[in-house]
């Protein structure tokens, strides 16, 4: 080693003392310096930790068969439950009040029930009922308010009675639901859940011990339209108040692994039982306060036990493959035996350990604070508490920037700790800014893109985001870094290139510490995210600190890169998880969001996430224009793909069994006016067709070519009549989306729900009742329009009155009417307030919706050949509606 001399105190120009010059004249180069091909080695090892964690998000275990009893008489089987999926999945869609739904769903299950309790063992018993439920609640989604009235829905409840029966007679529920929206199949959501209970129901029947508490296993009926079954169960079934906690069986996708994705709300003993229990961990608590932020659109069952029960529970839902979520793919064809046999073993583990354990004899007792919950690649699973969390959390980004601030002043002997402080600072301004501006570049991609009319080129081949967004994004990182090197970073710094870079490294711990510690103390569970990233770096910096390299040539950079492909498992994890649970949601939300952006802002971060440790590598690089070049290159092969290709075409049909469709509603719809008398204004039909993602109006036009579409709010109805009177069966989605009418022949609707005025009575000088009889029973609608000056004050359909929803510049009470076994004609009163006393005119407009779904065979020729047009990368819910609007 070099030892600069000590100048006397008479020279002008005395040297700066550099501790251990690293500079090899005869090259020109630092010693520090590594070949320029690790840029893109870096790259590669990037890719290949991505690819082993995909494999490992979707890695499932070999299913049993029924071959397998003789060694394992006591496991869950996957053969059985899948042929009871099958069963399911045969009968086709099974709406809400559908024959498929009501009559052959129902029926299948009491009979594979029936055969369970013939060949249970003798100690056990089971109790079966079958509930047919009425009821309603005020549900409030996407901001919307609105009226959910449920008439006659079935539930199938199991009771698999415990040791304490004739005590406490405290229990945990299972649920699921066996119908499904129109046009799907719902193998996935949520048949496959229905088997998995029947497989459970079915061991736990045949052992020989008695669980310590009764197992209740709800098969619900009405899911879809929206949870309503589960309602009419919690809050009119006997059973219900014995309830102590719930595991709720969902699916948002189609295939793949069960995420626990909800828990609670407190109860961290639920968590520690998922810990005790599962064998195939795959749980973030993270997902759990992303899905009630609401900006994933979709709902489950969970919310009426926690909301309306007040019980807490376990949420599980598959996630992968939300193509087929709610389309005609998701059928049994895409569910392998190892996905039952996966959340069959660790829902049977789970179920077996509640129901043994003693928390349920007094769940109150450790409701005490929430969780931080998660699992690494599903080899192991994490959990403590927040508080321990808040103490983790602080720890680590203390001791992060701490630690490699001490190790590196260390190594100089203390005497460059402001050039050390400088160093770090540049590393933190750099990662700033280069998040901000690599944000900023995939928004303006993202936006150009859209203009050009190539939104969503990445949606069926997502490879195409780590060309399109990833790699500018990592680009342009790369490139404040080197800008803030060359504005903030010293030209004679006395540190070496190596302690250099580790101080920029020792920024970027700064950087993802802030945010560790603002999104702590704002009170969210989810900067565990960050702090696990964080770690690996300070075990690194430890490390390298204990073993004394923090100026050797290359070895610390080995310990480095070894942490960080941890890091890189850990981020890399969530790049595939966020991924697979957004792209497919961005086919069904609607036009006026621009899909691009979001990916466009997921990739960003996923970049910085990933590779932030990485950047400042560079520095290490004897060039650095090959690794910018090469990252270039990519971006612009991307990006030509994306927008010139039909690599870049966004949907694709089940050719190679991975489809990625476009979403359609197609409506063939009647309507009638009537007048205060009660005379037949006129009528009109047409189709309505629904708007799902930012391609759609294309494809539209398209389907109606010759002819020309109409915008919704842009029809002539809309001029003077109630809502336009657009045949609505969800206010949530469809007042939010675009939608079109096509004016055409009329439909075959031989019944539809109807309204009479049985009886206008006038209660005071300003109020009046209107006694209605509404008849038919199937899936409608009711819109309730104050006239001018009128308000509604109460009603018979439940006790509160929703908000008034608003669109085309009106207001009115939306009442989604649900029907599934026949029912009676239902009478409703409504009180309107008129601020004029004694007033004798119309008070209210009225605009019934029916809607029939699996209508095929009346489905007219007209209709017929406008579905025909569909492209076959595309799914299309064809329905049959009558709209009757009244003035009473």
């Amino acid at each position: 080693m070099f030892q600069p001399s000590v100048q006397s105190s008479r020279s002008k120009h005395p040297k700066v003392k550099v501790l251990d010059p690293d500079i090899d004249y005869s090259k020109v180069k630092s010693v520090h310096s590594i070949s320029s091909w690790w840029g893109i080695g870096g790259i590669f090892i990037v890719l290949f930790v991505g690819n082993i964690t995909n494999y490992t998000n979707s890695h499932l275990p070999d299913g049993l068969r029924n071959a397998h009893l003789t060694h394992f008489p006591n496991a869950f089987i996957a053969e059985r439950a899948w042929k009871d999926l099958k069963i399911l999945n045969d009968f086709g869609p099974k709406p809400t009040g559908t024959y498929t739904n009501e009559v052959l769903a129902v029926d299948f299950l009491n009979r594979e029930i029936s055969y369970i309790d013939q060949l249970k063992n003798r100690n056990q018993q089971l109790i079966v009922q079958n509930q047919i439920v009425s009821g309603g609640y005020v549900g409030v989604y996407m901001n919307k308010s609105a009226a959910n009235v449920y008439r006659n829905v079935q539930n199938v409840v199991v009771k698999l009675v415990g040791r304490s029966e004739t005590s406490t007679r405290h229990a945990l529920l299972l649920n699921c639901h066996f119908d499904s929206v129109a046009g799907s199949p719902g193998a996935s959501d949520d048949s496959g859940s229905c088997a998995v209970m029947l497989e459970i129901l079915r061991v736990l029947s045949r052992q020989s011990e008695v669980n310590r508490y009764s197992i209740i296993f709800l098969f619900n009926g009405a899911e879809e339209t929206p949870l309503q079954a589960s309602h009419g169960f919690i809050t009119k079934h006997p059973w219900a108040a014995d309830v102590r906690a719930f595991i709720n069986l969902e699916s948002a996708g189609s295939g793949g692994k069960e995420m626990l994705f909800q828990s609670g709300p407190k109860h961290p003993w639920l968590i520690e039982a998922y810990a005790k229990a599962v064998p195939y961990p795959y749980a973030q608590a993270a997902a759990e306060e992303i899905f009630q932020s609401g900006v994933i659109p979709s709902d489950t069952d969970f919310r009426v036990f926690r909301d309306v029960g007040r019980i807490p529970g376990m949420d599980f839902a598959h996630t992968a493959n939300g193509y087929r979520y709610h389309t005609r793919y998701d059928s049994i064809d895409y569910i392998p035996l190892s996905v039952l046999q996966r959340t069959g073993d660790n829902i049977l583990a789970l179920t077996k350990t509640i129901a043994n354990g003693d928390e349920l004899g007094s769940t109150e007792r450790y409701a005490q604070g929430y969780m931080v919950f998660y699992d690494f690649l599903g080899l192991f699973f994490v959990s403590y508490s927040a508080d321990v969390g808040l103490m983790i959390n602080l720890s680590v980004v203390l001791l992060s920037i701490i630690i490699p601030f001490l190790s590196l002043a260390r190594s100089t002997s203390g005497t460059h700790g402001k050039q050390i402080r400088s160093e770090t600072m540049t590393g933190f301004l750099a990662t700033f800014l280069g998040a901000g501006a690599s944000g900023v570049l995939c928004f303006f991609i993202g936006l150009q893109l859209d203009t050009v009319g190539r939104s969503m080129s990445w949606y069926s081949s997502t490879n195409l985001i780590l060309g399109v967004y990833c790699c500018p994004a990592l680009l342009c990182q790369c490139i404040v870094h080197l800008l803030c090197d060359r504005l903030f970073g010293s030209k004679s710094t006395p540190l070496s290139l190596a302690l250099k870079v580790q101080a920029r490294l020792n920024g970027v711990n700064l950087f993802w510490g802030m945010i560790t510690l603002g999104i702590t103390f704002t009170g969210y569970r989810l900067a565990y995210i960050f702090m696990v990233l964080i770690l690996c770096s300070l075990c690194s910096s430890t490390l390298i600190s204990m073993l004394g390299l923090q100026n050797t040539v290359h070895k610390w950079l080995l310990i480095h890169t070894l942490f960080q492909i941890v890091a890189l498992a850990w981020s890399t994890q969530f790049y595939h998880i966020l991924m697979n649970m957004f792209v497919p949601i961005t086919g069904r939300i609607g036009s006026s969001i621009n899909p691009d952006v979001i990916v466009g802002t997921l990739a960003t971060f996923a970049t910085l996430f990933s590779c932030s440790y990485l950047t400042p590598l560079l520095f290490l690089l004897k060039k650095t224009d090959k690794l910018i070049g090469e990252l270039v290159a990519i971006t612009l092969i991307a990006l030509v793909l994306a927008s010139s290709t039909h690599v870049g075409f966004p949907y694709r049909d089940d050719a190679v069994k991975a489809p990625a469709v476009q979403r359609h509603y197609i409506t063939h719809t009647v309507r009638k006016f009537y007048d205060y008398n009660g005379g037949e204004r006129y009528t009109d039909s047409g189709f309505l067709l629904q708007e799902l993602d930012r391609n759609a109006k294309k494809t539209i036009e398209g389907i109606a070519m010759p002819d020309v579409v109409t915008p919704m709010r842009e029809i002539p109805s809309c001029e003077k009549e109630l809502f336009c009177a657009i045949p609505f069966y969800s206010i949530w989605h469809q007042v939010l989306f675009e939608n079109y009418w096509l004016p055409g022949p009329a439909p075959v609707v031989r019944q539809a729900v109807t309204v009479s005025l049985r009886e206008k009575e006038q209660l005071t000088e300003h109020e009046h009742r209107l006694h209605l009889v509404l008849k038919g029973s199937f899936q409608s609608s009711l819109i309730i329009g104050p006239k001018a000056g009128c308000s509604l004050k109460r009603w018979s359909l439940l006790s509160e009155i929703p908000t008034p929803i608003e669109f085309n510049g009106q207001r009115g009470h939306f009442v989604l009417l649900t029907a599934g076994v026949e029912s009676e004609p239902m009478n409703i009163t409504l009180d309107v307030r008129h601020e004029l006393k004694n007033y004798d005119g119309p008070l209210v407009d009225l605009l019934v919706t029916t809607t029939h779904w699996e209508y095929h065979k009346e489905h007219t020729p007209v209709f017929n050949r406008l579905l025909a047009r569909v492209p076959s990368w595309a799914h299309v819910v064809p329905s049959v509606a009558a709209v009757n609007s009244y003035t009473y």
